[in-house]
């Protein structure tokens, strides 16, 4: 397996970057410089690209070596993956080489026997790359190599700039490479790298639209300890933020920006849920309090922009009279949109994210317990999942016992109540029978949609307050905007009701396997 942290830096910092004293510091020899030519192989169908898997030969000064990539995870500029080397004659993969290296049991050793019988690889892109290369020996006794990377990557017709930082353990912790990332941070500004060069070549050669990637089902196991899935549950929490950041960095995406909030979310409230038992640091919860309050700002508008004012235009006599105001408030989405890219692209960002998954993978939190504690980590997760999923409720049914005559601050409290409750069922779901936990998040989940219109509409108000104080003159266009919601906000309030009796009426889930 090879284990790699990436990063990315702008062109202009790689001077800096390469002349930074921790690379002297630890360099064990003076650096090299290599040219690389690199191609990719795959089928006209991408048969390498569906099996997560890339093909590359490349020549390294006079010789030609073909490398095979596969599987494996990328989290925080983290890529744990199977990578098999050898040496190939010329330009051409020599597949016969590889089967001999890969265990012939493995999905991939059927994958090139597959392309063996086809024999229809063909060149997809190419890269051209000037690397600089240092062996490291960190105070820990790890050996890193360090790389960095500057070049292109090609297609036919198109192009993209490659500029990265990739530090790969060779042997050793690697927390450690987190270590050294951080402290090259502090001087030259980078960004996490979850994309390989095959990831980025592909979107070249494919060009396709990629969806806004929604949170992936949680697969726990009765038997599994508090301390495992709580790193199983905030990690795919992280990996949904991560996977959607492309999509507003680049594009502005309504939905990229959505989902990857509601990836936080869930990551703050997994946090909140298992504070009894793993306490994060408030340098790091303080951090992600400050990503989501510029994620939320800019999801507020987006909701103002694409769904409120739409659906009221549509039910007035002449929508035009409400042109200014609308275009006022998309300019306001615009602006929080590139507010929100700027923040992911910023080094703050870049050192929350090393140094959460840091914590995670080091499991920080052991440190300074006493045995005690220690043990009460490895107690199976189902016991301390019924304890989490009891409280939700509780608190949800307390809170919502005088929802019919709330006003908006007692609502909000009921949402957020819900809100926590239907993350932690989710969380904990592979827990339960899908039979029993089907209607409980299904009653969850419609009692949520009702509160968060009825938020919306408040919330939306609070912008049009905002709105108007900067542009006086949509006085009369915002006045009429307010007391449409209002009285959507009556007719809303007996389905909100209804959606509580549903709720109150269905059982929370019991556990399978409980012990």
């Amino acid at each position: 397996m090879e284990t790699e942290l990436k990063l990315l830096v702008h062109p202009n910092d790689a001077h800096m970057l390469r002349h930074h004293p921790l690379l002297a510091q630890y360099a064990v020899e003076p650096p090299r410089e290599q040219t690389l030519s690199g191609i990719y192989f795959d089928t006209k169908e991408y048969d390498l690209r569906r099996a997560d898997a890339g093909l590359r030969v490349r020549q390294v000064n006079q010789d030609w070596v073909q490398t095979l990539k596969a599987g494996g995870t990328a989290v925080a500029g983290l890529h744990v993956r199977h990578e098999w080397e050898s040496i190939v004659t010329g330009p051409i993969p020599d597949l016969d080489a590889l089967r001999r290296q890969i265990d012939p049991k493995s999905s991939y050793a059927k994958l090139i026997k597959h392309l063996g019988k086809r024999s229809q690889l063909i060149p997809t892109f190419t890269t051209s790359i000037t690397r600089t290369v240092w062996n490291l020996r960190l105070p820990e006794g790890d050996e890193v190599e360090c790389v960095i990377d500057r070049g292109s990557i090609d297609t036919d017709d198109s192009k993209t700039p490659v500029s990265e930082l990739e530090l790969e353990l060779k042997s050793g912790d690697p927390t450690h490479l987190f270590d050294l990332a951080l402290r090259l941070q502090d001087d030259v500004p980078m960004q996490i790298g979850n994309f390989s060069k095959a990831d980025r070549g592909y979107g070249l050669v494919r060009r396709q639209a990629t969806d806004a990637v929604q949170a992936a089902p949680i697969r726990l196991s009765p038997r599994m300890t508090i301390e495992s899935a709580f790193k199983t549950i905030v990690l795919s929490c992280l990996d949904q933020v991560q996977s959607n950041e492309p999509g507003v960095t680049i594009h502005h995406d309504v939905e990229h920006l959505h989902q990857m909030r509601v990836g936080l979310r869930r990551l703050r409230s997994a946090l909140v849920l298992f504070k009894s038992v793993i306490a994060c640091p408030e340098s790091i919860t303080v951090e992600l309090s400050w990503l989501g309050t510029i994620l939320s700002q800019a999801r507020d508008w987006d909701v103002l922009h694409g769904s409120t004012l739409p659906a009221i235009r549509h039910s007035v006599s002449d929508p035009d009279l409400l042109e200014s105001l609308h275009e006022a408030v998309r300019a306001r989405a615009t602006a929080c949109h590139e507010t929100a890219a700027a923040t992911l692209g910023s080094s703050r960002y870049t050192k929350l994210i090393l140094r959460f998954y840091r914590w995670v993978q080091a499991a920080e939190w052991r440190g300074g317990r006493s045995a005690d504690q220690r043990r009460q980590l490895e107690r199976p997760v189902v016991r301390f999942a019924r304890t989490i999923l009891l409280h939700d409720q509780r608190r949800l049914l307390r809170r919502g016992q005088q929802l019919q005559h709330a006003d908006a601050g007692a609502r909000h409290g009921v949402r957020i109540a819900a809100k926590k409750a239907r993350y932690g069922i989710e969380f904990f779901e592979s827990l339960y029978s899908k039979k029993q936990v089907r209607p409980y998040l299904q009653s969850l989940s419609l009692l949520q949609d009702q509160l968060g219109a009825l938020n919306d509409a408040a919330v939306g108000r609070t912008l049009l307050r905002a709105l108007e104080a900067s542009h006086p003159q949509l006085r009369v266009e915002a006045a009429f905007i307010w007391g449409y919601m209002t009285c959507r906000l009556d007719q809303d309030l007996p389905h909100l009701n209804t959606a509580w009796k549903r709720f109150k009426a269905t059982s929370l889930p019991k556990a399978q396997h409980h012990q």
